[in-house]
């Protein structure tokens, strides 16, 4: 009877959480989302801001890229994840901005990765969001999969990135930001 009853509740737990999931809008799901963002984009900036001038070009090994680089690398595919997310036309399409010597100073990085987070913000905020299960191809992937599945992917792909910088920083002898979860 016991196991009976522990069961029964654990059923009616897991009916509970899927009713709830299932019951998150498009708007919540949208919603969420551009929080998220912005919460990435205040972390990303304090690991900019914490990176001294000459560490921009620090590279800790031959085969990795420099900081500006790996900076730059998650703007360019900030941009082209949230474009191919939203539909709406990306920014920086005309540059590979880890090329872009130009834009390797601390001051030219903070502008354009703070751009590519504008990029998505924005373009999740104007995005009809009764499209996000719509499906999306990326023709560099030559990959097609649903408008949020492509914003998702971005989101772990910047956060992949942003990590990947925090040895950099302690290899520089500064203390990486603190974890921003919420």
């Amino acid at each position: 009877m016991k196991v009976f009853k522990l069961t029964l509740t654990f059923l009616a737990i897991l009916i509970a959480t899927g009713s709830f999931a299932q019951s998150l809008s498009n708007a919540d799901l949208k919603s969420q989302s551009v929080k998220d963002w912005e919460r990435a984009k205040a972390y990303t900036k304090e690991y900019l801001d914490a990176m001294p001038e000459k560490g921009v070009s620090f590279k800790p090994t031959p085969e990795t890229r420099t900081f500006a680089e790996q900076m730059l690398h998650l703007a360019q595919a900030n941009v082209l994840f949230a474009a191919t997310g939203t539909g709406d036309k990306p920014i920086f399409a005309d540059k590979n901005l880890e090329k872009t010597e130009e834009l390797k100073t601390k001051a030219a990085l903070l502008k354009t990765v703070m751009e590519s987070y504008d990029f998505v913000i924005n373009s999740i905020k104007k995005m009809d969001e009764s499209k996000l299960a719509d499906k999306a191809t990326n023709d560099m992937f030559k990959l097609t999969t649903t408008r949020s599945e492509w914003l998702a992917k971005g989101f772990e792909h910047q956060t992949h990135h942003r990590g990947q910088t925090t040895i950099y920083l302690r290899l520089m002898g500064v203390t990486p930001p603190q974890e921003k979860l919420f």
